[in-house]
């Protein structure tokens, strides 16, 4: 490989700085004078180049050097970048990419580094994964003040080898003008911990929430140098929150260094008084809790039967009052309208908190919002807290329902309170809307009724980040509330006083700040080709199995393209458009005599194995598949539609046309 004579001095530049770093020079001097001491016999007079390096390669030295010699490919272009300081530089190992980020001089930031685990006693029999062999991975997410920040997947192992440095900026949005640099004082009062989510995602790609963690970074403003070591022992969640599952070994370093830093007395003293004010807070609104509760129950007995849910435990077994699940929350330009937002929130994940043993008992686990996200996937009141939040965001006035569907199920939806008076009930996992008009039950029984389209039967209370109302009306039955929230007879209020003395932005509570979403990370046509590509190889083997050929016909495959984007336009903006071109352009390519049948299905996975197998399991689909007959040809069209934080509604058409025998 030849070199251009600037590359090759610029090469011969970084080894000479490398070998006056490691003081070879002095290293080899060394051996040479031992070597010359020891093993020359007097009779030879002058030692050769050969013997010299032999030396150097038995005492381990070339080896050293090579070790320490690092090439440092930049992501954009093949030169070397100099890295004067750790803290704005990323190496990953593997490929060797330098990561450059922009550092502003006027202001601090947090550099964490997260250097390996322990103890992860869980995966002590893993086995050491083979290279190319997929593996079951552990990834990091961190969330500090309005930033974001994801590891690298690493495989799972009782020693999991993370390596990882994230750039924390301090004092971002309106802490501290651009002009000053903030003091060490100032980031005593910033209070926001760093929440750290470990995500264990499995060889089919299941993900699971293995523990979350809220960092107390301000020790670093005592440490000496700015720097400290601290190895942080994660906990489980749900049923194991009181379990180990290992520990992180973290590094916090200022940037830039601190000019004075403060005693570990004075940040003691603040954590202390910090812990003391939350924590009257959270006893003054439970005494106020427990106060309103006697008062509702005073009303009428049966009142304590209604799920009037107060309290929710997170995924860490922490009680935490419902409302602070809930803060408005702006998507920026990654969401356009309502209806779309709810078909975000529909198309993540719906997975129950796992319960060990049996017994069909539900364990309750709201998760935080970040928790959520990074996992994909959540249970109804995830759901609902992240629709209301979006909702309350774009402009709404939306409330968090509690309450029952069929066969006495409890189940969150969410509802908007139009400015008309209009209440809509929004379901969280289909992004279904449904206007409520209330039954009245003092109408003669001759009179029209509206007849309800929700699946929702009872209602116990509603709740947003600053109001709390508990069902006070003689029937907890949807169809016959009537939402008059002033009306007070009706609907028992919170006092907003207290709901904001434990929630934000009114409280310096424990409860974590929301985190902003993400974009998607996927490639929403090369994803598409994919699993396109995946499925015709299913089919064509499944039909092989029965002795059929396969066919394909490509132009009858590209026809099905706008009925899966008219399919997904209905799912999000509640309208169908697009469907007379669709039926037209079909009729034109399915000659007489011909029958044409389509099987369109949904996924929100990207599993082609496991979205094929449960086409089998239709027999409208099978029927399709195994279509046997004359010039039977044979389309897939696969449309994957991304949202938000890489969730993807996923549309495959299956179709075939064949010439009728009678």
């Amino acid at each position: 490989m030849s070199l251009p004579p600037e590359k090759a001095s610029e090469l011969k530049q970084i080894i000479h700085q490398q070998l006056l770093k490691m003081d070879v020079h002095g290293r080899i001097r060394e051996v040479l004078a031992e070597t010359v001491r020891e093993e020359l016999a007097p009779e030879h007079q002058q030692l050769s180049t050969e013997d010299l390096i032999k030396a150097l390669r038995q005492r381990g030295i070339i080896d050293d050097v090579m070790k320490e010699l690092k090439f440092v490919t930049d992501v954009n272009e093949t030169e070397r970048t100099s890295a004067p300081k750790p803290s704005t530089h990323f190496v990953d190992r593997e490929p060797p990419v330098l990561k450059k980020t922009n550092i502003d001089p006027t202001r601090r930031y947090l550099y964490l580094q997260v250097l390996g685990g322990k103890a992860f006693l869980e995966h002590l029999q893993e086995p050491e994964p083979l290279p190319g062999q997929i593996c079951s991975t552990f990834t990091l997410c961190l969330h500090f003040r309005n930033q974001r920040f994801r590891s690298k997947p690493v495989p799972c192992a009782c020693e999991p080898d993370f390596q990882d440095g994230f750039l924390l900026e301090i004092h971002k949005d309106s802490l501290g003008d651009g002009s000053k640099m903030v003091d060490a004082t100032t980031m005593l009062s910033i209070c926001d911990p760093v929440h750290i989510v470990l995500i264990k995602t499995d060889t089919f790609g299941e993900t699971t929430l293995v523990a979350s963690y809220f960092l107390e970074w301000r020790s670093v403003l005592a440490a000496e140098n700015g720097i400290t070591n601290v190895a942080v022992e994660l906990l489980g969640v749900g049923t194991e929150s009181k379990v180990s599952v290992g520990v992180l070994n973290i590094r916090l370093e200022m940037y830039p260094q601190l000019n004075k830093t403060l005693s570990s007395e004075i940040t003691s003293t603040q954590f202390s008084l910090e812990r003391q004010k939350t924590a009257e807070k959270e006893r003054l609104f439970l005494v106020y809790a427990k106060q309103w509760w006697r008062e509702y129950l005073q009303i009428r007995p049966t009142h304590n039967t209604r799920l009037v849910k107060i309290f929710a435990q997170d995924e860490n077994g922490v009680n935490r009052p419902v409302c602070s699940y809930v803060r408005p929350l702006r998507a920026g330009r990654l969401l356009d309208t309502p209806r779309q937002a709810a078909r975000f929130v529909s198309v993540l994940g719906h997975e129950r908190a796992p319960v060990i043993g049996g017994g069909g008992g539900k364990q309750e686990q709201w998760c935080t919002l970040l928790a959520f996200l990074c996992r994909n996937k959540g249970d109804c009141e995830d759901h609902a807290n992240l629709l209301c939040s979006l909702l309350l965001g774009f402009g709404l006035e939306a409330f968090v329902c509690v309450g029952t569907k069929a066969k006495g199920v409890p189940h969150t939806w969410v509802m908007t309170c139009g400015s008309d008076g209009t209440i809509t009930f929004w379901e969280s996992l289909t992004g279904h809307r449904y206007i409520h008009r209330p039954i009245n039950p003092d109408d003669p029984p001759l009179a029209e009724q509206p007849k309800p389209l929700y699946p929702y039967r009872t209602i116990g209370c509603i709740f947003n980040h600053q109001k709390f109302f508990g069902n006070c009306q003689p029937s907890d039955a949807v169809e016959v509330c009537v939402f008059d929230l002033h009306d007070e007879s009706k609907w028992k209020p919170m006092s907003g006083e207290a709901i904001k003395s434990v929630c934000p932005p009114g409280a310096t509570s424990s409860v974590p700040p929301s985190p902003p979403l993400c974009a998607s990370t996927i490639d929403a046509a090369v994803t598409s080709n994919e699993i396109e590509v995946q499925l015709r190889i299913l089919v064509s083997e499944h039909r092989k199995d029965l002795g059929l050929s396969t066919v394909w016909d490509d132009q009858l495959s590209y026809l099905l393209s706008p009925a899966l984007a008219a399919y997904e336009l209905e799912r999000t903006a509640g309208v169908s458009a697009g469907n007379e071109e669709f039926q037209d352009a079909v009729r034109r390519a399915v000659p007489d005599g011909h029958t044409f049948k389509g099987f369109p299905i949904h996924f929100v996975h990207r599993n082609a194995r496991r979205a094929f197998a449960t086409c089998l399991r239709s027999p409208f689909c099978e029927e399709i598949i195994c279509c046997r007959g004359d010039q039977v040809r044979l389309a897939v069209r696969v449309r994957v539609f991304a949202y938000p934080e890489s969730a993807c509604a996923v549309w495959i058409m299956f179709a075939c046309k064949y010439r009728s025998v009678l």
